[in-house]
């Protein structure tokens, strides 16, 4: 067993839980330095990890690494993502509006006030605040990674999910101020713009490619990395508020799913308009969402 991956799957699945590290270490007869430990890769016995399993109302397997990994919340969700990507040297993403990891830091801006104002409108505002600061925190680690890291992205966008972008802004769905909803159109316009200007001429190794077809009627990101790749599915976009909604996100390491989702890039990469091309298109769009 690599006790490591244990740690991690322990954590993400622990902030999928939605119980505190206090909570978890009094049912299971620990300090909550003792979990922390295994969190970070201490030796656990089996049978511990059949009772944190009973815990987290998982199975005992999933905290192995073993078969599909399931996360109904985006902390749980977000922070798995963050451990895959880091051992992940090629990130591929196909549909969706955001790329993470090239984004603005103006993102991080709209998604504090947004969140930040959803908070206080919630009827239990201290575990509300904490959760937007705990997302926030994962959003923010992620793309540090990425600065730190470099791995090369291919990232395909899909013009409908922009145009919805453009039309509702960031955090779609959620009950926000005039203001903050204003801030948050004002930032999916120049994500967008930003966009565009990757598309004519971004970091090496960044391509940001147009999907001209149909859409997958579900985005996904490939991980690629030096030991194992992963398929990540899921109705969590960068922009989910810690509510969520309701939805299931999947990750596998299936040697089955990781191939079929690369054919299916690399076909979409094939057909998807680039360049200035690419960048054209997309500011037709904002003229257009600009006038309508």
């Amino acid at each position: 067993m690599r006790f490591a991956d244990i740690g991690q799957q322990l954590r993400s699945y622990r902030l999928e839980s939605g119980l505190r590290a206090e909570e978890i270490a009094a049912r299971l007869g620990v300090s909550r330095a003792a979990l922390y430990r295994y969190e970070k890769g201490e030796v656990i016995k089996l049978d511990t990890i059949r009772r944190l399993a009973e815990l987290l109302k998982i199975s005992p397997l999933s905290l192995l690494g073993i078969g599909v990994e399931y996360f109904a919340r985006p902390a749980g969700f977000q922070e798995r993502l963050r451990q895959t990507e880091e051992q992940a040297d090629q990130i591929l993403l196909a549909g969706g509006a955001l790329c993470l990891q090239v984004a603005t830091d103006g993102l991080e801006g709209a998604l504090t006030e947004a969140w930040t104002e959803l908070a206080e409108a919630s009827s239990e505002r201290a575990q509300a605040r904490a959760a937007a600061d705990q997302l926030l925190g994962l959003i923010q680690a992620r793309r540090r990674l990425h600065a730190e890291r470099k791995p090369t992205i291919t990232a395909l966008l899909g013009e409908s999910g922009l145009r919805r972008l453009l039309h509702e802004g960031l955090c779609a769905g959620h009950r926000l101020s005039d203001r903050v909803r204003a801030r948050c159109r004002h930032a999916a316009r120049m994500e967008i713009e930003h966009l565009a200007n990757l598309m004519e001429g971004g970091p090496i190794g960044v391509q940001i490619g147009l999907i001209a077809g149909p859409e997958p009627a579900a985005g996904f990101i490939l991980l690629r990395g030096r030991e194992r790749s992963h398929v990540v599915t899921g109705p969590f976009p960068p922009d989910a508020a810690p509510a969520g909604g309701i939805g299931v996100a999947m990750i596998t390491a299936g040697e089955d799913a990781v191939a079929i989702h690369q054919r299916v890039t690399e076909a979409a990469w094939r057909d998807a308009l680039k360049g200035e091309a690419a960048a054209e298109r997309l500011r037709m769009l904002l003229k257009d969402v600009a006038i309508a």
